[in-house]
């Protein structure tokens, strides 16, 4: 699967739209999302499976921007769907949708590599933006869940956590230091080269060596760092 920009479809107007496959196996959810999504211009709903076997299959045959993927699904849950689906195809953004947020499945998700993790009772013109930012290469969180995220990735006092977090970003050169800024305000790696007057190539090179310094799983816990430390 090649970059959100390619993938993207363009229409007989221009307009860039945002290419979905939704996973669930309740058919009224499908029902619910496709009318949510599909009322707007800017998102195309591509295809839809009932569990995460058939989720791998579609995903292979449509190539999409977005997979809203449900957690608990038969044959095939929706984070073992997610861990098979980002093997293949690395660049692939998945949002988690789902009634479940316990820590285990947040964490989970997030260290698997999903773009995002929403709940289900998410307002719909929410969970349309939050589609929109996933498509453009942006994390995209529940306010909720990032509370929990941040609650379950360190236990320690406010003030200790403030601390270890600008301990993280000292680490960084000046110019890392800018890319995890950014990361922390939800741009994605096009919109930090455009800010930074810096080819996205470069971004990725930094994201890179920010992971690898901090250390941080993924570009989420960059982020929750950067907000931790008070550097937004």
């Amino acid at each position: 699967m090649s970059g959100t920009q390619e993938r993207s479809t363009t229409d007989a107007t221009g307009l860039t739209r945002t290419r979905v496959v939704l996973v669930d196996d309740e058919t009224l959810v499908r029902v619910g999302l496709r009318l949510i999504l599909g009322a707007d211009p800017g998102i195309e709903i591509v295809g839809e499976a009932s569990d995460g076997l058939e989720a791998l299959d579609v995903v292979r045959a449509t190539s999409p921007d977005v997979v809203l993927m449900d957690i608990r699904m038969p044959r095939l849950d929706g984070l073992a769907a997610t861990e098979r689906l980002l093997a293949e195809q690395p660049d692939a953004r998945v949002v988690i949708l789902t009634t479940f947020d316990t820590d285990e499945m947040v964490l989970g998700a997030l260290r698997l590599g999903a773009a995002g993790f929403l709940l289900k009772d998410t307002p719909p013109a929410l969970i349309v933006r939050h589609v929109q930012d996933a498509g453009a290469g942006r994390t995209t969180l529940s306010p909720s869940v990032t509370d929990r995220l941040i609650a379950s990735v360190t236990r320690q006092p406010k003030d200790e956590r403030r601390e270890i977090a600008r301990q993280r970003l000292d680490g960084l050169t000046e110019r890392e230091r800018d890319v995890a800024r950014a990361i922390g305000r939800g741009l994605s790696n096009t919109e930090i080269a455009s800010e930074l007057f810096i080819t996205v190539a470069t971004v990725k090179t930094h994201i890179s060596r920010i992971l690898e310094k901090m250390p941080a799983d993924n570009r989420t816990h960059i982020a929750i760092c950067v907000h931790e430390a008070g550097d937004v």
